[in-house]
């Protein structure tokens, strides 16, 4: 069916989509990752963004015509995507566009997913998509939007919502769908405290990646319809799912590997241990998400840096990393790095040994420290002679420990006022 859709059918179907990407988010689960930045512009992966990753599927499904709605401390991630993604050509119709919450049409700012596309369906209107992608802009996975279009249209449904295989425990934190054979959905429960397992199933729960399809004419419809209703929360899971399932064809796309009934890779980093489970998988010899992947490009904007340098080689002071990726522009000084991801412009000086770390951008570490099982957020300097991992205890007088026994080291943590706040 969808999968073996002829390719220039796809590819008239996408051309006439609209994306609109979420990216309005605080993440508050991230706990201070967040505290300056949304969690669609939080650095993953070494070199990208969260938001990268919707962006070029979009770009690598031949959706070139996208919205991103922005709202909380959306400066960094305007930014980034104003320098990473202004090369598609608008004399073709193509764009990303950005859509901060500027009440367009109510006096409040976006209190809910539809109510974020609900205020901006003047610009909606002005492109005149048939169809309307929505896109949660804070998950990590590689998709072809261009196969779910389709399966939309062949089942001929008003409304298609994306979905993937998660345990019970984590389906508490999705919506949860029932589906009939022909895969219409015909029960939706947001954040159910008991998940109903899949049919044949006992562990596992059908979850919404926060995905949808619709027809565009059925969106205005129902988005108008819930604007009017004073008790609602004007959420696509809380509300518009479960108020259109009974007398509309809504349908269920499973995410899938290609040619298989296994749930294809898709990671919500959304708290600090699974935003660090995330990265840790990277830099494992064959990781799930395969970042060296010519056919689908991740796609982000990023300096023109130096390539990673390794110095000194003695036996007590000897530059180097093993299982691990460092990112352009890093210096490792007579430093060990163990299975560690580092962002940009990392720099670890001598006698220092570094495992199982996340290092963002900019940050600083200094001579004779021992740090592990750590998230470093961007810009920290990191004091000669600093212990961190190896004492809990005395590590949460100062930093976040997550439930996972992770350590989130920020620089206001450190007394380091990088946003200049008085």
């Amino acid at each position: 069916m969808s999968g073996q859709a002829a390719p220039r059918y796809v590819s008239r179907l996408t051309r006439d989509t609209l994306a609109l990407i979420l990216a309005g988010g605080r993440g508050a689960r991230l706990k201070d990752m967040t505290r300056w930045r949304a969690k669609p512009g939080v650095p993953f992966g070494g070199k990208f963004r969260i938001i990268d990753f919707p962006l070029s599927n979009c770009i690598n499904s031949g959706i070139r015509r996208v919205g991103v709605i922005t709202q909380y401390k959306s400066h960094s991630l305007i930014r980034h995507v104003q320098k990473g993604w202004g090369f598609l050509r608008g004399e073709f119709d193509e764009f990303v566009e950005l859509l901060p919450a500027q009440q367009r049409i109510a006096s409040n700012w976006y209190s809910g997913t539809a109510d974020a596309v609900f205020q901006n369906l003047d610009i909606i209107r002005s492109h005149n998509p048939k169809y309307v992608l929505v896109l949660a802009g804070d998950h990590i996975y590689k998709m072809d939007y261009g196969a779910m279009i389709a399966d939309h249209v062949e089942k001929d449904a008003d409304m298609t919502v994306g979905c993937i295989d998660v345990s019970l425990e984590q389906a508490k934190a999705y919506g949860v769908m029932t589906v009939n054979e022909a895969s219409r959905i015909i029960k939706f429960s947001e954040k159910p405290e008991n998940p109903e397992p899949i049919p044949g199933k006992t562990d596992v729960a059908l979850a919404s990646m926060g995905i949808y399809v619709f027809n565009t004419e059925f969106l205005y419809e129902q988005l108008l319809k819930d604007s009017d209703m004073p008790n609602s929360s004007h959420d696509f899971g809380h509300d518009i799912i479960p108020s259109v399932i009974d007398k509309y064809r809504v349908s269920a796309y499973p995410f899938r590997n290609e040619g298989t009934d296994e749930s294809a890779y898709w990671r919500d980093v959304g708290t600090v241990d699974a935003y660090w489970n995330a990265n840790m998988e990277l830099v494992s010899v064959t990781p799930e998400l395969n970042m060296y992947d010519d056919d689908w490009t991740i796609w982000t904007y990023q300096e023109q840096l130096p390539p990673a340098k390794f110095v000194f080689n003695d036996d007590d002071r000897r530059g180097m990393a093993v299982d691990s990726m460092i990112s352009g522009g890093c210096i490792v000084s007579g430093a060990t790095i163990d299975r560690s991801l580092l962002f940009s412009n990392v720099r670890v000086n001598s006698y220092t040994d570094i495992k199982n770390c996340v290092i963002l951008p900019n940050v600083d570490i200094g001579r004779n420290c021992r740090i592990k099982n750590a998230i470093i957020d961007k810009g920290c300097t990191i004091p000669e002679n600093t212990v961190i991992g190896e004492d809990l205890e005395k590590d949460k007088k100062q930093f976040y420990i997550s439930p996972g026994g992770i350590v989130l080291i920020t620089a206001e943590m450190l007394g380091q006022e990088l946003h200049h706040v008085r």
